[in-house]
């Protein structure tokens, strides 16, 4: 059973999917192993590198794909890519199936066995194989840098001969793991950090890492089966930006981190919210790929409103592209090794597992997911 690893075609990835380390894991399972002519170019890892490792070069991308049994990559496969796949391939990566029924229709016509990294259980057992997670909590250390970089003063407090320099106030707004983590680098960096989530749960979580909860009533709220905060009201989302809009305009720096899976990001702050903000702050929209939690916030563009900067760069993990590429790896090596069998060397596809149950797409030619399948035959064919 060879195993393909297809490089990216977006030209704004910077991430791998697979790294040497996880090469060498794979080959110890008796797995075969080739990869697209520079794969790791964008990461400083040669071909030979990856030789090394065990891993043959491919010619190309085309004989790649044609003929691999399982094809692992990071991004959504194109049209194009999808016609290479032989039937029964089994292939993974993001997919973004939601938004993205005419790819879902694609692999499912093309036989293809698809396997959706966004997907994976949010389960003991899975942890090692969260893409989602691992990913997110890359971005939330990113963002907190990347706003202390574009932030007119300095995080720490300090004490002078020429006198103290206060710390900076440091709001996050969601305190999932990206948030978690965008609290944890803040606070290492020296600031004072307030924190909120939709979540009571997560209080005790945000204290822990030195951060102020900061509480409103929003009634009813709580969370999916996944660990997910559940979509907010209209109601729930107007009184949460009452209280938003009194702690952004006290903050340096304020981080978006708010997403619900396959919908839009709810709009947190409105440009009112931020042009009352302090003259030089800074504002990171963490869900600017899935619309942004910010009014004002534009897609890889650096926004000024009323001299408070927005940034709204996308795929912030990639910005730390090597160590990105290192877990997204971990974690692709977690999930084929799980369903690895070493006796008949392949990886074993089980539609009926718990696991593949909930990240397994397509299957035998149609759509085997049913929450999924029910949204794509309610979306026009065309989309």
């Amino acid at each position: 059973m060879l195993i393909f690893v297809a490089g990216e075609t977006n030209t704004h990835e910077r991430r791998a999917a697979l790294v040497p380390a996880t090469v060498a894991k794979l080959k110890g399972l008796g797995a075969q192993i080739a990869v697209e002519p520079g794969l790791g170019r964008t990461i400083f890892i040669s071909d030979g590198d990856y030789a090394a490792a065990g891993a043959a070069i491919a010619a190309d991308r085309k004989s790649g794909l044609a003929g691999a049994s399982v094809v692992l990559r990071l991004g959504k496969p194109s049209p194009e890519d999808i016609g290479a796949l032989k039937p029964g391939c089994i292939h993974i990566s993001y997919l973004d199936p939601f938004n993205e029924p005419g790819l879902i229709r694609q692999l499912a016509k093309a036989g293809a066995s698809a396997i959706c990294m966004e997907m994976i259980p949010r389960s003991t057992i899975c942890q090692r194989m969260d893409a989602l997670s691992s990913q997110a909590n890359i971005a939330g250390y990113v963002a907190v840098v990347l706003g202390a970089a574009r932030l007119n003063r300095l995080f720490p407090m300090m004490n002078t001969p020429s006198g103290t320099i206060p710390p900076a106030k440091v709001f996050i707004i969601g305190a999932g793991v990206a948030g978690l983590q965008a609290i944890a680098t803040a606070r290492r960096l020296g600031a004072v950090v307030e924190a909120f989530d939709t979540r009571p749960a997560v209080e005790e979580q945000v204290k822990s890492l030195g951060a102020k909860f900061v509480k409103v009533d929003l009634g009813e709220t709580g969370q999916t089966a996944q660990g997910y905060a559940r979509e907010l009201t209209a109601a729930q989302l107007d009184k949460q930006r009452e209280v938003m809009a009194e702690h952004c305009a006290q903050a340096d720096l304020v981080v978006t981190t708010a997403q619900v899976f396959g919908r839009k990001a709810p709009r947190i702050l409105t440009t009112a919210m931020v042009e009352k903000m302090k003259p030089g702050s800074v504002v990171v929209d963490m869900a600017i790929e899935t619309g942004g939690n910010v009014e004002c916030s534009r897609l890889n563009e650096e926004v000024v409103v009323n001299d408070v900067k927005v940034l709204g760069h996308g795929n912030l993990a990639g910005f730390s592209a090597r160590t990105a590429s290192e877990m997204y790896s971990n974690n692709l090596g977690h999930l084929v090794s799980h369903f690895w069998d070493r006796e008949s060397q392949s990886f074993k596809l089980d539609p009926a597992n718990d696991i593949l149950k909930e990240c397994l797409v397509t299957h035998g030619g149609v759509i085997c997911h049913e929450r999924l399948r029910q949204s794509i035959e309610s979306t026009p064919t065309n989309s």
